[in-house]
């Protein structure tokens, strides 16, 4: 396990990167509709929307997220490790606690589907380039 002092820093920053792309397509050409029917998102309501608060923001989260797998990694840990921690992740701990909370508020099942997929293979995006980032 890393301290964050010793991160591979340019691994982790390229890594927060990765969710920008998957998720361009994620939430476009593969489930945009089904997303935005079941949000009720539109885009006019995406338009009125900050770009820097909203991208900003979410560029400083996958930055955590992607520090919290680099410091479970650890040194020489390689690509497939990096692609089992950040899937096992996404999967067992984000995804589950997005669905806790998609029970009480009666979230749709199909929307979790959605946004827990996308969640895991971000994460395990995000493991994967960290893990086969040269040391």
């Amino acid at each position: 396990m890393h301290s964050i002092a010793t991160l591979s820093w340019p691994s982790v920053l390229v890594a927060a990167l990765s969710g920008f792309v998957i998720g361009g397509l994620w939430y476009g050409p593969l489930f945009q509709k089904p997303w935005m029917q079941l949000t009720g998102m539109t885009r006019e309501k995406g338009a009125t929307a900050s770009m820097p608060v909203t991208f900003g923001g979410a560029y400083a989260l996958n930055l955590i997220a992607a520090i919290g797998i680099a410091m479970l990694l650890g040194d020489h840990s390689g690509w497939a490790a990096g692609l089992h921690t950040g899937a096992f992740t996404g999967l067992f701990f984000v995804a589950t606690a997005l669905g806790v909370i998609y029970l009480f508020e009666q979230r749709p099942f199909k929307l979790w589907c959605i946004n827990a997929g996308y969640q895991t293979v971000a994460f395990a995006a995000i493991g994967t380039i960290i893990g086969a980032w040269p040391h």
